[in-house]
């Protein structure tokens, strides 16, 4: 137990400078951590600790995913797919295809019609149809067939989940790529229950900026305008932003956003007006190719949520993939546009159900007290040991200071963020820590009683409590886990610091103390034990 190789001896130290050197930018400010990485190659480049919004202030937002337009987006893909059903197998049908609030029916009077197509109608509801949501083995809708030839498609409870959960896991990758546009750091974005997203951007105080780029769907479409004479049911008349009334426009979507590679704001050479130049990938560069060469001289509708934006006349083929959007812009709007076009749609509209700002002074008071609390904890931990275990005393605070080094290292390393709960959590393992090294003390103080050598005490008590840590501290990591992986925000924080105070415990509890103990008495030849 007392000769430890010069190599493990070496690990420890060198593991304990790392750890300081790892946290020591966050002692620095943002301007000076920029010139130190200036200096650094890019694999050294220095991070600090990421606090959250409950220390440095910012904005929290909830949204929800709007049901209601989850079962429309959900008919409209049924009604479009059983369209395309009716047009390849060249079936009549009586009154068009009519919406309901809960899914669609279409009136097929020949019965050999009907029996032809329901097979397809089922595949469509089912696990290989359009209509299914993704993830899910229940089909999306019921189809049912009426009196007097009606085809009737009912969507279902277990579809409107699957294409809910579905939509707030591509509405969580979205929020992120706008939120990162901002130039914010380290934002929290995650799912709440079934349909709800939780958005935590700490050191942003502008929550109206936040709630415009988070609440707009930016669901961009290339329809055509309707003409005179065309099906009622193929046309919607959609509000437009640049006059007054409402345009007709096909329900058919020619292009969607969701084709476009990359949008940055710009002005147009002619007027010096901001617009937006968007590209397309190759498909949508196809796509936009074929439908303004069939359509020359028909005015072709850009719809942005749901308003016509413009709609300029196609004056020529566009063969390039590219264009632009002009709609009187601010340059402020054109940019917002850019970041929204290039962070993709929204696959569902998310409404705001909660907003607050955590201002920098309410975050400094929680940082203020946090630091108290630890501070107090900690010294009075050290004030116990020293007085109760002397120079046993000393080498286990000692390993406490590098057990919360190694803490602060680890937050850095796996760009965790620091909230109040986090400092709880690291409050708690302070008292993990020495009540690792009491147990060893303890041990060896009746190793002692009972007549032992001192060297036979000491390697008694490291071995014989040492089963009883890591029973301990394995119980703690398990109920960590259970709260990471089961709660959500502060709560998962609190857990953060307490798996990591855990781990780090049996490196400064045990090994590091058995080294200073050990290199004590090669040193002092003590003829007693000092506790």
């Amino acid at each position: 137990m007392l000769r430890l190789a010069t190599w493990k001896i070496a690990a420890i130290v060198a593991m304990t400078v790392c750890a300081v050197l790892v946290i020591l930018p966050s002692l620095l400010s943002a301007a000076q951590r920029e010139t130190l990485n200036a200096y650094l190659p890019s694999f050294l480049q220095t991070r600090s600790i990421v606090l959250g919004l409950d220390l440095q202030g910012g904005s929290h937002v909830l949204l929800e995913v709007d049901t209601p337009s989850v079962v429309k987006s959900l008919i409209d893909t049924m009604r479009d797919s059983v369209r395309r059903v009716l047009r390849e197998e060249k079936i009549s049908i009586s009154g068009g295809i009519g919406v309901l609030p809960r899914g669609l029916q279409v009136r097929i009077p020949d019965a050999k019609d009907r029996a032809k197509v329901m097979p397809r109608f089922l595949s469509l509801a089912g696990p290989s149809g359009s209509g299914l949501a993704e993830g899910s083995t229940a089909p999306t809708f019921d189809v049912t067939e009426g009196a007097n030839g009606v085809v009737q498609f009912t969507v279902t409870e277990a579809g409107i989940n699957a294409k809910l959960r579905r939509a707030v896991d591509q509405s969580i990758e979205v929020l992120r790529r706008r939120v990162d546009a901002l130039g914010t750091t380290e934002p929290n974005i995650q799912r709440q229950g079934l349909d709800r997203i939780l958005v935590q951007v700490p050191g942003l105080q502008d929550t109206g900026k936040l709630k415009d780029i988070l609440g707009t769907t930016a669901k961009l479409e290339f329809r055509l305008v309707g003409e005179p004479g065309a099906d009622p049911n193929d046309i919607e008349m959609l509000d437009q932003t640049e006059a007054q009334g409402q345009l007709p426009v096909e329900k058919r979507v020619m292009v969607q956003g969701e084709d476009l590679t990359d949008a940055q704001p710009g002005f147009d050479q002619r007027t010096s007006e901001p617009i937006v130049n968007f590209r397309f990938n190759i498909r949508g560069g196809q796509k936009f190719g074929e439908v303004t060469t069939e359509n020359v001289g028909r005015p072709f509708a850009i719809v942005l949520d749901g308003k016509v934006i413009s709609a300029p006349r196609i004056l020529s083929p566009i063969t390039g993939g590219s264009g632009q959007i002009s709609g009187r812009f601010t340059v402020e709007e054109a940019n917002k546009l850019a970041i929204l076009l290039r962070a993709g749609a929204l696959p569902a509209k998310l409404t705001i159900v909660e907003e607050r700002t955590v201002g920098p002074g309410l975050g400094q008071d929680s940082i203020d007290a946090g630091k108290r609390a630890a501070y107090v904890g900690a010294g009075l931990v050290i004030l116990y040991m020293l007085v109760t275990y002397g120079i046993f005393g000393v080498f286990a605070n000692i390993a406490l200071l590098v057990h919360i080094a190694f803490i602060f290292a680890g937050l850095v390393l796996l760009g965790a963020t620091l909230t109040l709960p986090g400092i709880a959590g690291i409050v708690l393992t302070i008292g993990l820590a020495v009540d690792s090294n009491v147990l060893i003390y303890e041990r060896i103080r009746e190793e002692g009683h009972l007549g032992r050598s001192i060297v036979s005490a000491l390697d008694a008590g490291f071995n014989r409590a040492f089963a009883t840590i890591i029973d301990a501290n394995v119980t703690m990591f398990v109920a960590a886990a259970i709260l990471y992986f089961l709660g959500s925000g502060p709560v998962r924080g609190f857990a953060v610091t307490l798996a990591l105070g855990i781990l780090t415990t049996v490196v400064t509890a045990v090994t590091m103390t058995r080294m200073m103990i050990a290199l004590w008495y090669r040193y002092e030849r003590p003829t007693r034990l000092p506790i």
